[in-house]
């Protein structure tokens, strides 16, 4: 049977999404529960990376298994055997030609920011705690309005791992302000390496006043790494949701 998960995760305990050695992911966590289950090796896909410390609202993963046990009873199975901070939330029957990853037609991520001197505590880990005095939110959504289509990254990817081609096509790009807090949303096909975390570092370095529009216009001609602001901590990153052709979509899990 092909099956899809749904998954919830704090990354703060994990080297990421991807099986590394020496080093204990998500996936690692996950096909080592399916493999209890299922009493032989499990490999799973997931729909996107994340990096060390990423959170994840709505992560896919798809893979197969030899047993047919309903998605709902594998769902409590394989949370009885995961950590607390990784959960599946929902599971499904997919047509054999579904993939996680190559069947998504979107990704989308939130980046939160907490602004203010004083952070409150149950936000550690979820939100990057901005001690500077608040952004400037009009020049935030004319950098949002900037970036938003398709253009040169290069310099919104980490150095060293630039593909060849550094184009994307941003579908998405929104800024809302609930209070302190800053919610940055971003829709795409595909990312580049910290594309989501330097897009947001540099949306900061003119909303703070750091930096000019025409600084960041130019920075989308295909300006280097080197070029642009820093990274901005993984703890404010979430992988949101993916959407699909069909119902299977994060959109179904409260927002």
């Amino acid at each position: 049977m092909n099956y899809a998960v749904k998954v919830s995760y704090i990354g703060k305990k994990y080297s990421g999404w991807q099986v590394q050695p020496d080093a204990i992911s998500i996936q690692e966590e996950i096909e080592s529960a399916l493999a209890k289950i299922a009493g032989v090796p499990i490999r799973i896909t997931g729909a996107g990376r994340t990096d060390r410390g990423v959170n994840a609202w709505g992560q896919v993963a798809s893979f197969r298994m030899g047993k047919d046990i309903p998605p709902e009873k594998l769902r409590l199975a394989v949370n009885f055997y995961l950590p607390d901070d990784i959960r599946v939330m929902r599971a499904y029957y997919v047509p054999e030609s579904f993939n996680a990853r190559y069947s998504a037609l979107s990704r989308e991520y939130k980046y939160f920011v907490y602004h203010g001197h004083v952070c409150p505590p149950m936000m550690n880990n979820f939100v990057w705690h901005r001690k500077a005095k608040i952004w400037d939110m009009n020049l935030a959504r004319e950098c949002c309005k900037m970036i938003q289509g398709r253009h040169n990254f290069r310099a919104f990817c980490r150095a060293g791992e630039c593909p060849e081609d550094p184009l994307r096509t941003i579908d998405t790009l929104r800024i809302r302000q609930r209070g302190n807090l800053s919610i940055i949303s971003v829709k795409a096909q595909s990312f580049l390496t910290n594309m989501v975390r330097i897009i947001v570092g540099n949306i900061d370095s003119v909303s703070a006043g750091k930096k000019s529009l025409a600084w960041l216009e130019g920075l989308l001609t295909g300006s280097e790494r080197t070029e642009s602001a820093m990274t901005v901590p993984a703890c404010g990153l979430w992988f949101w949701r993916v959407n699909y052709e069909s119902n299977l979509s994060s959109a179904d899990i409260p927002s």
